[in-house]
């Protein structure tokens, strides 16, 4: 099959969420009591700890003699507070078989008919019960979610007629699969499908997750990229995100949390590693990519097949370019 005929392809993301704001409680009063935490700044002295050159290895005294000073920012609950709250909106929005730029028109009607043919047989419920799944487990708190006494994800649709509301104990689901099936699950999945199929615009959603960490603990906030330390005019080695003066996660980390969905790449058996849908299976923190393109089973390779009629040899092929295409992006070739 030969490569896709357009040069410009572009997508918009199909799962839209805001930045996540954090507030400390106890977990006795989490429903009714909150208030937003704020960042706090340290200044530290520390020890050299790094790996030393060859023409160093003489000289440790010295190095250590010299006060590795640093300014950081920190996010704690107070010792009142026992539970981080964090809370933001998801919109799910329609019209994945519609890309937002494309110049060949009759790529756009292949490709229309492949996705309408893949809403028809699939109608994204497979997609859509595993992004309910990474809602309710709570995987979007991240590092907060590690040493959790307990845990509990509320979930309420905001839009429409629809007067929905659920509530999850995140810590009974499995991690490392999307098996786990109950009534409230299938109902939120079911809903979220509806949005992604075009049998109704969007859904909106509000997520409240409380997790009891404990009291005075440290709760982590997105950190901030510094591409230069030394020139950035807070002089901190760690910054940390705020809106408002509000602690908070960026919509990007919620939103990588959420398509956290990816057991299908051809190494799954032996990592045991759920991924994030994405075009060549990257994972940054480990310098991997678990779809190599001599695999065939990154999404180019796919998805040239897949969007001018060609049936894919397995059906998960499917579930992974669809998922890539609700993220988004941009996939032309340029000439």
């Amino acid at each position: 099959m030969s490569k896709i005929p357009a040069s410009v392809l572009a997508f918009e993301k199909k799962l839209v969420p805001s930045d996540g704001l954090m507030y400390g409680t106890t977990w006795e009063h989490r429903h009714s009591e909150a208030t937003p935490l704020a960042l706090q700044e340290k200044s530290v002295r520390g020890t050299i700890s790094n790996r030393l050159k060859k023409s160093e290895e003489g000289k440790i005294d010295a190095k250590i003699e010299s006060a590795n000073l640093q300014t950081v920012d920190s996010c704690a609950l107070t010792p009142e507070q026992d539970t981080l709250k964090l809370s933001f909106t998801l919109k799910v929005l329609s019209g994945v078989e519609h890309p937002s730029a494309c110049n060949h028109e009759g790529f756009n009607q292949s490709y229309t008919k492949a996705v309408q043919g893949y809403i028809e047989q699939q109608g994204f419920r497979e997609l859509a019960h595993r992004y309910a799944c990474n809602l309710a487990n709570g995987r979007f708190l991240w590092r907060n979610r590690v040493g959790c006494d307990d845990m509990e994800v509320q979930i309420r649709v905001l839009n429409g007629e629809h007067q929905k509301q659920w509530c999850f104990d995140s810590l009974s689901f499995d991690m490392k699969s999307f098996d786990m099936h109950n009534a409230h699950v299938d109902e939120l999945a079911e809903m979220m499908a509806q949005a992604l199929s075009g049998q109704q615009d969007f859904l909106l959603l509000e997520v409240h997750a409380f997790a009891k960490v404990g009291k005075a603990q440290d709760v982590y906030p997105s950190e901030e990229l510094v591409l230069d330390k030394n020139n950035s005019k807070e002089k901190k080695s760690k910054i940390l995100y705020a809106v408002g003066g509000v602690a908070a996660m960026h919509s990007q980390k919620i939103g990588n949390a959420i398509r956290t969905i990816d057991t299908w790449y051809p190494e799954f058996a032996e990592h045991q590693r759920v991924i994030s849908i994405d075009p060549y299976g990257a994972v940054t923190n480990l310098g991997r990519a678990y779809r190599q393109p001599k695999q065939k089973k990154d999404f180019f390779s796919l998805f040239d097949r897949f969007a001018q009629g060609e049936a894919l040899d397995d059906g998960n092929d499917e579930h992974f370019v669809m998922g890539v295409l609700v993220r988004g992006g941009v996939f032309g070739e340029k000439q």
